[in-house]
């Protein structure tokens, strides 16, 4: 999986996962005679762990919870990045990933209604029923595509390990930021803190050039 994540799935060829793992091409096609079947077992694995967490969105209860939910999510996604660096491509020559990627969605955007219910139920968020389903789908937008938006900002090194932490939180924050017309005053204040305790580096880094001009 590390070279996916690395170079891109339309970048590797099986050959060179053979080389990786010190086995013979000839092994690894008697495991997987394609390679669409070792990208299909990699995705039962990522499948699976989403299923998993997605149900812990039963538990939000504040702008917290949420944050750490969001943040979970986003290192599932980080950890199978090779997915959604290359979705659009990969869709359009696997039929299985075609169908089982829109159920992604639909449970990706189930959980976020989860989530927005129970900071509802809590008294921390007041939004109009007919504007739930609209907020969770701009939600899973943000949850799909985060990372190539970081991709196209910095191609050679955006989805490296060492970038890796500033991409989750960046992605988190703007996911969650999604919610701040809809939550309380103290919420709200709660998730502007929370921004800038896990995003003052790339907040003093903005900062510098108008100090400089100043």
């Amino acid at each position: 999986m590390d070279l996916f994540n690395r170079f891109g799935e339309p970048n590797v060829s099986t050959t060179l996962v053979a080389g990786e793992l010190n086995i013979s091409p000839g092994n690894l096609y008697y495991h997987y005679p394609a390679k669409e079947e070792l990208i299909n077992k990699l995705y039962e694995a990522y499948e699976a762990e989403l299923d998993e967490l997605l149900h812990a969105s039963e538990g939000v209860h504040d702008v917290e919870d949420a944050w750490f939910f969001m943040h979970s999510l986003f290192e599932l996604i980080w950890r199978y990045r090779f997915l959604y660096r290359d979705l659009n491509d990969l869709l359009s020559k696997n039929r299985r990933l075609e169908t089982q990627f829109q159920l992604v969605l639909k449970n990706k955007a189930r959980a976020i209604r989860q989530l927005i219910a129970g900071l509802s139920r809590a008294g921390h968020l007041e939004i109009d029923v007919h504007e739930v389903d609209t907020l969770a789908q701009s939600m899973v937008v943000v949850l799909t595509y985060w990372l190539s938006y970081e991709y196209v900002r910095n191609p050679r090194e955006a989805l490296e390990p060492g970038h890796a932490q500033g991409a989750l939180m960046r992605g988190g924050l703007h996911a969650l930021h999604l919610l701040a017309p809809y939550l309380g005053p103290e919420q709200r204040r709660h998730l502007l803190a929370l921004g800038n305790a896990y995003n003052g580096e790339d907040s003093g880094a903005a900062a510098t050039p108008v100090d400089m001009a100043v």
